[in-house]
């Protein structure tokens, strides 16, 4: 099993933030956490709100607590919404049930960490998530 490491987290980081320039998107704060939704790396872009990196450690750590995307919690939180308000508070961080938090998985299908971006559209925070794993050679999706 492959640990997400420091360097893996800011390579992750730095592929988001190139991502976002490329598509010309507002500030970002992205956060990356280990399997137990523990943070390794947060950075926040210039002029990025100041409740971004709690969005965004929120979005990645509930993911990881969860075992989806921060996008199946949204859809998990529209048919069950009693659920996904009563488990919210139990989460060390909280759960932020919107595109933006995506798992990282190693070769072998094992989720590794998770990723939260935060500071554009929930869409385009997603795209630059999923950006990120990919530039630090890392999967997206398990076995």
């Amino acid at each position: 099993m492959t640990v997400l490491t420091l360097g893996h987290a800011n390579a992750i980081i730095a592929g988001a933030l190139a991502k976002a320039h490329d598509l010309g998107l507002k500030p970002l704060t992205i956060a990356v956490v280990d399997p137990a939704g523990c943070l390794i790396a947060l950075q926040r872009s210039d002029h990025s709100p100041s409740l971004r990196p709690a969005v965004a450690q929120g979005k990645a750590s509930g993911a990881v607590a969860m075992g989806v995307s921060s996008r199946q919690l949204g859809e998990m939180a529209l048919a069950r919404p009693h659920f996904i308000g009563a488990v919210g508070p139990l989460a060390p961080h909280g759960l932020v049930p919107v595109a933006g938090g995506v798992l990282v998985f190693d070769a072998d299908g094992a989720v590794i960490g998770g990723v939260g971006v935060s500071g554009d559209s929930s869409d385009n925070d997603e795209i630059c998530a999923l950006a990120g794993i990919a530039a630090a050679g890392l999967c997206t999706e398990g076995k």
